[in-house]
Parts: C-alpha cells; sequence; structure tokens
C-alpha cells in the first residue's frame, strides 16, 4: 500500500519540478494560480488555447466545501456534485432515527424532498486581487519578528474587513509562495445547502481501506447537493455541462479544485525536520486515534455509526501520512532536493547582490527548526488541540476564545477571529448537529492518554489537565458535566460575552480557561519565533526565484482554487499495464474474488441488476493531472469545458506528491460521467436527476 516502486522513485526523481533550469516544465506538473495560468504549456504541449472566459467558467462553477473538500455547480439550479466520502458527516448528521443515509444512500425525488445539511458552508471563487505589496508595507526591517508578524495580521485583517464591508462577499488574504506573495480572494457563500442523492456506502467505497489509495478502483463515489438563496433553489449563470460519454485514453483533461497543502518548495533543513520529528509524531497520534476507533466501533453496530466518519478520516490521514514519510526517507529524493537547493543557492552566490539580499534565508530556516524542536509537541498538544480531541472541547475553547477576541479591534485579534471569518466560524460553532456523548468520553480519554505518553505524566501541564484523576475519569467528567451539546447554551454563552464565560462552571468551559494562557503562549513562541521567522526567510527565497525565473512555477497548494491537466492514460506495474479506466463489470469480478466479504460486498441492489447491466460501461478512470488531499471531489473537464469525472482518490504512487511530482506510475483516480449517468438511470432510476443533468429539466 505504501511502497513506493523502484520504477516510480526513479521516475520521480528525474522528473521532479527543477528551479535552476529554465526548461523543466515537460510534465503535467502544477496546482496552478487561477489568476495566472500556464497559458504558454498548454498551447505548445497540447495545443490548447485556455481562454478568460473558458477560465472563468470553470472558476464560477467550482465549488469548495468549507470543511474540506471540492465540488462543482453541474445544473444551473444550484445542484452541487462532490465525492460521497466529502458528504458523510452529512448523510450522517441527516439520518433520523431507523434510518442510515451514509450506509444505505438517500435519493429525493423533488425539492421538497431535499435534506437542509446543519452546518455546510459552499465557497465559490469570485475574484482575486494581488495585495503583495500593502502587505510587505506594514513590516518594518527594524521590527522585531514579533512586531513583524502582529504587524502582518493586523493589515490582511484590515484589507480582509474593508473587502467585506465593500463588496459583502467572504474575504481571504492567501499567502502564496510561502510569503512571496499575498492575494486577496472574494467567495460568494452558500450556507442552506441540502441533499439531493447519495448512493450506498458500500459501493461509494468499495474495496474500503485495503483498495484506498490503489487501482484499479470501482467506487461510485458521488454525493449530490444544492445550493439555496431566500428558500429556493439557487440560479447557477455558470455550470458545467455533462458529458455522457466521458473520456477516453490520450484526452486531455482538466482538474479544478482546492488543493489542501503540498511542501514542494520547502527547504531541505524544513523536510528533514518534517521527516525526523514532525511526521514521526503526526503518525503516531494518527495511529493511536485510529486504534481506539476501531475498538470504539467493535463495541456493537450503534457506536460503528458514531465512529466512521472519524474513522475514516483518521485512517486516510495515516496512509497518506505513511506515503510522506516514506517519500523523506528515499535517500534518492532527499538528495534531489539537496541537488536543487544547492544549485538555486549557488546562482544566488555568484551575483554580491543577490547574496546578500537572499543568502541568509536557508539558514534562518535551519535555526527554525532547531527553535521548533525544543517545543513542538506542546504547542500541538495544548494549542492545536490533539490532547482534547473531540466537539465539545472544540466548542469551549471557541467560546472563550471568541468572549476575549471580539472585545479587541478586529486587527488584533487571533486571526480565525477577525471580522471577515467571524460569520463562518459562529455558523459551524452553533450547528445543531448532534454531539455523542459515548464517542466524547473514549477520544477525550485517547487524548489526554496520548498527551501523558508525549509529555510524560509530571509535566507540569499534564497534572494540571487531569486534575489527579486518570485519563478515562477525566474525560468521563469533563463530558458528563457539560451542556455544550446543546447549541441553545452555546448562544447563551456567546451572547453574555467575557462575564459569562468567566462565571461559567461548565466543565469544558472550565477546562478550556484552565489552559487558554498557557496555550496562548506557546502560540506565540511559534507565531514569533518559527512562523515570522520562516516566513520572512521563505519570501527571500522567492523573491530569488522571482528574479531568476519569475513566477513560471506555481505555488505550494493553499485550500484555494487551482486548475491542474494531464491526459487519461493507464500505467504499468510490475510488467502488468493497467488500463486507463475500470468498469461495471471489474466490480462484480473483484467482488467475486473476494467471496463478497466486507469491504467487498457490493450493495443488495447492485447484485441483484447485475443480469441487466451492461458489465463493460466505464466505473473509474485515471489521468496524470497534479491533485493532492482536498482535491476530492474535483470536477474533471474536457477542452470544451465539459464535466467528463470527478475526482475521489489518488493511487500509491501519487503519495510522494507533496514533496515531488511524477507521473510515471502516480495518477488520480475519478469517477467516469457516463458510469455516473449509468448508474443513476439503471440502478437508481433518478430520472429527475438524470433529466436535470442532462439539461432537459
Amino acid at each position: 500500500m505504501n511502497r513506493v516502486s523502484v520504477l516510480s522513485v526513479a521516475f520521480a526523481v528525474s522528473v521532479v519540478w527543477i528551479f535552476m533550469r529554465e526548461d523543466h516544465v515537460h510534465s503535467d506538473e502544477g496546482m496552478w494560480l487561477f489568476n495566472n495560468p500556464p497559458r504558454e504549456l498548454l498551447k505548445k504541449k497540447y495545443n490548447f488555447d485556455l481562454t478568460d472566459a473558458w477560465l472563468e467558467h470553470l472558476q464560477k462553477a467550482s465549488v469548495r466545501f468549507n470543511d474540506g473538500g471540492s465540488g462543482s455547480f453541474v445544473s444551473p439550479n444550484g445542484l452541487t456534485l462532490t465525492n460521497h466520502h466529502v458528504g458523510a458527516e452529512s448523510l450522517q448528521k441527516l439520518s433520523p432515527k431507523g434510518k442510515d443515509y451514509y450506509r444505505d444512500g438517500f435519493l429525493a425525488t423533488s425539492f421538497e424532498e431535499e435534506l437542509k445539511c446543519p452546518d455546510v458552508e459552499l465557497n465559490v471563487l469570485q475574484s482575486i486581487e494581488e495585495v503583495t505589496a500593502r502587505v510587505n508595507s506594514a513590516v518594518k526591517p527594524e521590527m522585531l519578528p514579533s512586531q513583524a508578524a502582529a504587524a502582518r495580521r493586523a493589515v490582511m485583517a484590515e484589507i480582509e474587513r474593508e473587502s467585506l464591508e465593500k463588496t459583502k462577499l467572504r474575504s481571504d488574504v492567501v499567502t502564496l509562495y510561502q510569503g512571496g506573495l499575498y492575494h486577496l480572494y472574494r467567495y460568494k457563500k452558500y450556507t442552506d445547502v441540502r441533499l439531493v442523492m447519495a448512493p450506498e456506502h458500500g459501493i461509494a467505497f468499495f474495496g474500503g481501506d485495503t483498495d484506498n489509495f490503489e487501482y484499479p478502483r470501482f467506487d461510485l463515489d458521488v454525493c449530490f447537493f444544492r445550493v439555496y438563496e431566500n428558500g429556493k433553489p439557487a440560479h447557477s449563470e455558470h455550470y458545467l455541462k455533462w458529458s455522457s460519454e466521458g473520456p477516453i485514453e490520450g484526452d486531455v483533461v482538466f482538474v479544478s479544485g482546492h488543493p489542501g497543502s503540498t511542501n514542494r518548495m520547502e527547504t531541505v533543513a524544513k523536510l528533514q525536520h518534517r521527516r525526523d520529528t514532525t511526521l514521526p509524531y503526526a503518525l503516531n497520534l494518527m495511529r493511536a486515534r485510529e486504534a481506539l476507533l476501531i475498538q470504539f466501533s467493535e463495541r456493537g453496530p450503534e457506536q460503528a455509526k458514531m465512529a466512521r466518519s472519524d474513522l475514516y478520516r483518521v485512517a486516510n490521514a495515516r496512509k497518506a501520512l505513511t506515503g510522506q514519510y516514506q517519500g523523506l526517507l528515499d535517500p534518492a529524493i532527499m538528495a534531489r532536493k539537496l541537488e536543487e537547493e544547492n544549485g538555486l543557492i549557488n546562482k544566488i552566490s555568484a551575483d554580491p547582490a543577490k547574496k546578500d539580499a537572499y543568502g541568509s534565508a536557508w539558514q534562518r530556516i535551519a535555526d527554525a527548526q532547531k527553535t521548533l524542536a525544543q517545543f513542538e509537541h506542546e504547542y500541538a498538544l495544548i494549542e492545536q488541540g490533539h490532547a482534547f480531541d473531540g466537539h465539545l472541547f472544540r466548542i469551549a475553547r471557541h467560546l472563550v476564545r471568541l468572549a476575549e477576541e471580539k472585545a479587541k479591534p478586529s486587527a488584533q485579534r487571533l486571526r480565525e477571529y477577525r471580522d471577515s471569518n467571524l460569520e463562518s466560524l459562529e455558523f459551524e460553532l452553533f450547528s445543531p448537529a448532534p454531539i455523542h456523548a459515548e464517542l466524547e468520553r473514549v477520544k477525550l480519554a485517547g487524548a489526554l492518554s496520548f498527551l501523558a505518553q508525549n509529555l510524560g505524566g509530571e509535566h507540569p501541564l499534564v497534572v494540571k489537565i487531569f486534575a489527579g484523576q486518570s485519563p478515562a475519569a477525566r474525560a468521563a467528567s469533563l463530558v458528563d458535566r457539560t451542556k455544550l451539546a446543546d447549541p441553545a447554551e452555546r448562544r447563551k454563552l456567546a451572547a453574555g460575552g467575557k462575564e459569562a464565560i468567566d462565571q461559567s462552571d461548565d466543565s469544558m468551559i472550565r477546562l478550556a480557561r484552565l489552559i487558554d494562557a498557557d496555550a496562548r503562549a506557546l502560540r506565540k513562541q511559534f507565531e514569533n519565533e518559527v512562523e515570522e521567522v520562516e516566513r520572512q526567510a521563505y519570501a527571500q527565497i522567492a523573491r530569488a526565484r522571482f528574479d531568476l525565473y519569475g513566477t513560471s512555477q506555481p505555488p505550494d497548494a493553499t485550500f484555494t482554487l487551482r486548475l491542474a491537466f494531464g491526459v487519461v492514460r493507464g500505467y504499468q506495474v510490475d510488467g502488468v499495464d493497467l488500463p486507463y479506466t475500470t468498469t461495471f463489470g471489474g466490480a462484480f469480478e473483484r467482488a467475486e474474488r473476494q467471496q463478497y466479504r466486507e469491504p467487498f460486498g457490493l450493495p443488495k441492489r447492485w447484485l441483484d441488476s447485475k443480469d441487466k447491466l451492461d458489465l463493460a460501461a466505464p466505473l473509474n478512470f485515471v489521468t496524470t493531472a497534479d491533485t493532492i488531499g482536498g482535491n476530492s471531489g474535483s470536477p474533471v473537464v474536457n477542452r470544451a469545458g465539459e464535466f467528463v469525472g470527478i475526482n475521489f482518490d489518488r493511487n500509491r504512487h501519487g503519495l510522494v506528491r507533496n514533496f515531488v511530482y511524477t507521473d510515471e506510475q502516480a495518477r488520480h483516480i475519478a469517477v467516469h460521467s457516463r458510469g455516473i449517468l449509468y448508474a443513476l438511470q439503471t440502478l437508481y432510476h433518478a430520472d429527475r436527476l438524470v433529466q436535470e443533468l442532462l439539461g432537459k429539466q
């Protein structure tokens, strides 16, 4: 699963992007900014003219699920398509007692039957504005790192506040090239989002954990929602027309989505720190959580239902992190990264002016890693909240901090409490979605144990947090004595401000207050001694690259809209040719070989309909396009801008793409548009939905 073949690594080393060569772009690498797309490259390589109109249409037809994931409008009536695993939490939250939409699927046959999600926010990018000069002008050369960080946060918050007041659009200043550029992204926001259709989990995640990050795949990983405005289906001027035929081998296709994060521009010192400190800690955390959730799920079917969305997320993260870790353990990849870095340093050193301006950056980043190593675990556990896993503590922390931060001017607040973000934060904070106390106790007890494992039982923070109890007893006491599962209680505390928070005897509020000073101190130390130092140093490196090569390479992913492209193409593993597409028949063959045991038990409707199906119909396909986590649900379109598929996974050869790009074996995996349509018509009898997708309604 997490192995990378010799052939894959060899090719990764040979094609990883190199800033020292001006002719380096020959592969399909790149998560490109929509305001700096690869027009010349696409024209030269694929004879494709990327017009402004084509790009704007795709941009405004693409949507971001604010809690993670991508999607697209696929009709003029606000119909939105994403992955089943992106919609999983909503499916679980919307299931009434006695029903299980996540397991059994859901289909609305009318607008009236569409179910309103309790806490889904969708964002559609409207515009991008360059604000680098204004952000940089706020930071003066004589400032200490702490002063520079405060000045930068203040000006970013001010830009966002002004934009929000002027446009009424969600406004986020996005850091690109690790501080080389700053862009203002404006989004139209939708919060009335309703469930339309989802297949059974058994086919949406057919093969389960066994086949995750593998290929061939046989998954109908789709979920349809609809956005509403003023109680009516929203009109989508920009939506993707459905291709009934879909892609064939050799087609060039485009992926429009919101990749979460990549680390391709990080220095070798930073990558070494990830390899030796950050990733081992993160993997231990994911393994501990995964084991705990598996054990909890085995208590019974209800417990399994409670835990499954968490378990999927954690298992997926563990596998992705394992792939990253194996990539950084590969000497060939690290040697190549070092070669690239030294090449850039040598070019800078050859010019005295450039050496003076940029030469110190790499050492500053290396020094920051040494500083981070001294308190990274405390920061992750206390400030990032790894020691307090669960919804209830996150709610408590937000309430405690919201009361304090709202009393300050927006420019002086912690970033997540700035004016431009408050509406989205409060929408999530007051969600009426159910919180399961039994699962909260187990997750919190496990997190507290993980805290002690990492810091030691006698650490002052551990002693303070445990309050003389065992992890299990402390977790039970905290969960059983809080009222924060009730949204009305949250609203009451938020409305009461700091006085209400200070006077509250709620157990979770008291815990959040107890450790808030320690958490804030760790955050301040991280922001001033690590983040700001890195920000300034990476900005130097970015300017050096701009001086030498311009912005001919896209920045690392930032969960903002990006354009990727590639070719529909199979590949070879161990001498076996894998086709570019899989079929409905292949799903039945895989299920039969596995004797229909979980997770290969096809849904009953599929088994009952086998004799009526065209088993040669395409189901999944692969392309060379450059995708990463966060691209889940991203639409795949053809030259005409038509919808031909939906991204849902990478194969194991693509797990090193956080650091290097390869297209010899690495592929992103998508559901075929023809396969989706065929399943809706023949298996789900979703006639209303099919007519809408085909533009006949």
